[in-house]
């Protein structure tokens, strides 16, 4: 395996594997890898030749209040990760490769960016569209891989694939969690023990969402309203939101189909947390 940090390298390495007929599998990241982040690799080495990895805190995805200082960093932890199950090129490279002086083009979603993390979060899917763009321009990948945790992030990034007429398909993969159920995420390190246990009222909540939509409750108002209340019973967790909107659209749902999804943000100290699920309708 090889750490590359400059577009130039990752374009030749890539180009290489291209002209030899070679498919090649993209996994962005930002780092700081956990089994959720393997099983992505793992599923790009299933589906590719060649399989890449970036690496990069992206600058212009943070809010200036953000964690963009502090989110956890370590290179060589991540590359003996990555190497462990099979990626071929890591592209590791520094903010000002990304955006040199001057830098003064992004690309944005409209609608999709407007409820759920993007009413809290303005500008944030502007720098996640910027850089995926970016990314996908600089390796050429036949597929790129994302978890399905960051749910909106997902479809946002789906819309813009299609939009922009691509040429690479976007593999959603599901969310990788802890034995006791807490969704995996490179934030969980910022936890203190008492907000560990807290924060598994997220998973906790998503099943509870499902047993109230078995139980009848169907108006999307209602479960949201019951979900956030179940929540509020723990004193360390803030509620941002408990959304229930529509799979495809991320519009909110007055009733609840089989193509809906509960999508949860919440604060535990300074730590902000994502949880969702498809909600399943009982049959009838």
């Amino acid at each position: 395996m090889k750490v590359v940090h400059t577009i130039a390298e990752i374009r030749t390495a890539v180009g290489t594997a291209s002209r030899e007929g070679k498919t090649v599998g993209l996994v962005p990241t930002m780092g700081y890898f956990h089994e959720g982040h393997l099983s992505l690799m793992r599923q790009a080495k299933a589906d590719n030749d060649l399989v890449v990895v970036s690496l990069f805190v992206n600058p212009t995805q943070f809010g200036p209040n953000e964690d963009f200082r502090n989110y956890p960093r370590d290179l060589e932890r991540d590359a003996a990760m990555a190497e462990s199950v099979g990626v071929d090129l890591i592209f590791n490279p520094s903010p000002e490769e990304m955006y040199p002086e001057g830098y003064s083009t992004y690309v944005s979603v409209e609608k999709l960016t407007e409820g759920l993390c993007g009413a809290s979060r303005p500008g944030h899917f502007k720098g996640v569209t910027t850089v995926c763009l970016k990314l996908f321009n600089i390796v050429q990948a036949d597929r790129a891989y994302f978890g399905r945790k960051d749910y909106q992030q997902f479809k946002v990034i789906e819309r813009m694939v299609k939009d922009l007429d691509l040429p690479l398909e976007i593999v959603g993969m599901p969310i990788v969690r802890e034995v006791d159920g807490l969704a995996m995420s490179s934030r969980n390190s910022y936890l203190s023990a008492a907000e560990r246990s807290s924060a598994l009222v997220l998973s906790r909540s998503l099943a509870h969402a499902q047993e109230l939509l078995a139980g009848g409750v169907v108006n999307g108002e209602e479960l949201q309203r019951k979900v956030e209340a179940f929540i509020g019973k723990e004193p360390l967790v803030q509620v941002e939101y408990a959304s229930v909107v529509d799979a495809e659209s991320l519009e909110p749902l007055a009733d609840i189909s089989s193509k809906a999804v509960l999508a949860l943000a919440v604060r535990i100290g300074k730590t902000r947390l994502l949880d969702n699920a498809l909600l399943e309708i009982p049959a009838q």
